[in-house]
């Protein structure tokens, strides 16, 4: 179309929320304790579909319970580029891990 091509500002983040969005805003990310975005990095594409190639791991994370995930790139001004429920919301206490395991994530265009 005559554009020039463009790509995420990487390392990717992925974030967890306690409320879902929708595809004009975001969710209500999860705040507090040692909680923080995590790099993601991406399997190579198969069929249009993809997904997280390491375990994605936050630790000392806050009382929360975390029903679905976003996708950030790492631009000055984040971009969120995907956006989704978890299959079953997770509760954590104070100070609890949450573990999302290689290959948890999937990211497919239909």
């Amino acid at each position: 179309m005559g554009n020039s091509a463009t790509a995420p500002t990487t390392p990717l983040k992925v974030a967890l929320v306690t409320a879902n969005g929708s595809d004009t805003s975001a969710g209500t990310e999860v705040a507090g304790g040692s909680y923080a975005r995590k790099n993601m990095t991406v399997a190579a594409a198969t069929n249009g579909a993809t997904s997280n190639s390491a375990d994605l791991t936050w630790t000392g994370m806050p009382a929360a319970t975390v029903v679905g995930v976003e996708v950030w790139d790492n631009a000055g001004a984040p971009v969120r580029l995907w956006y989704g429920a978890l299959g079953a919301s997770r509760t954590v206490g104070s100070g609890d891990e949450l573990k999302i395991v290689a290959g948890a994530l999937s990211f497919a265009l239909a």
